[in-house]
């Protein structure tokens, strides 16, 4: 499997995208999400993207449908202790099958033959998800096509790096996705994502804390 994207649950949507547009990423399409409570913004690069994901309505996000998934309780964290984040995967060329421990989750907003494959992780963790029909961004065309060309000249995301402090022992998917190439999982004083982008051949680096727990380098 390889990465396809990631999310941040963010409380002020509006503010939090401006300052990725004010860094010089161009906006791609959002989403919202019929029956799960939820809405997105999303930056797309050639081979995957961002996605700062919101409540929208609190009544679907405490469904007996959605509740599993635990969103809720990463979109509002009530404890330090909880991941705001997500990190989803695709296939790998012939890849069959999800290669981590899941369970299905069918969201309403996808046709039915359709689902999503959940890890069984704790919040502490990101929510480590996996879609099969999940396809690089460069290889849409037609009204799926996205704009790739960043005025910060990023192109492809090499590398993420997620961090977070020890509360509990890894789950096997997290140990599992610790071992991908470009997706580390590291023990650290906070939850943070650094994001490197096009082998961080640059040498450069912005902070994006307090507002967004992000770090890019390129």
């Amino acid at each position: 499997m390889e990465f396809d994207h990631l999310f941040i649950c963010v409380a002020e949507p509006a503010t939090e995208a401006e300052q990725l547009i004010e860094f010089g990423l161009i906006e791609g399409t959002s989403n919202h999400h019929p029956g799960q409570g939820t809405a997105n913004r999303r930056f797309f690069f050639q081979n995957g993207f961002i996605e700062l994901l919101f409540a929208t309505d609190l009544s679907e996000l405490n469904s007996d449908l959605i509740a599993p998934t635990k969103l809720h309780e990463r979109l509002n964290r009530k404890t330090h202790k909880i991941s705001p984040f997500g990190v989803c995967f695709r296939p790998f060329e012939d890849e069959a099958e999800v290669p981590f421990e899941s369970w299905s989750y069918r969201p309403q907003y996808l046709p039915e033959h359709l689902d999503v494959k959940v890890a069984p992780s704790p919040t502490s963790e990101p929510m480590w998800f996996y879609l099969s029909f999940g396809s690089r961004p460069d290889s849409a065309s037609g009204e799926k096509r996205q704009p790739l060309v960043h005025d910060c000249g990023f192109r492809n995301i090499t590398s993420v790096k997620i961090y977070a402090p020890p509360f509990e022992a890894l789950s096997e998917p997290a140990i599992f996705i610790s071992d991908l190439s470009n997706v580390e999982y590291i023990e650290g004083r906070e939850h943070l994502l650094v994001i490197g982008f096009d082998n961080e051949a640059q040498g450069f680096e912005k902070d994006f804390r307090p507002s967004l727990p992000l770090i890019f380098r390129w």
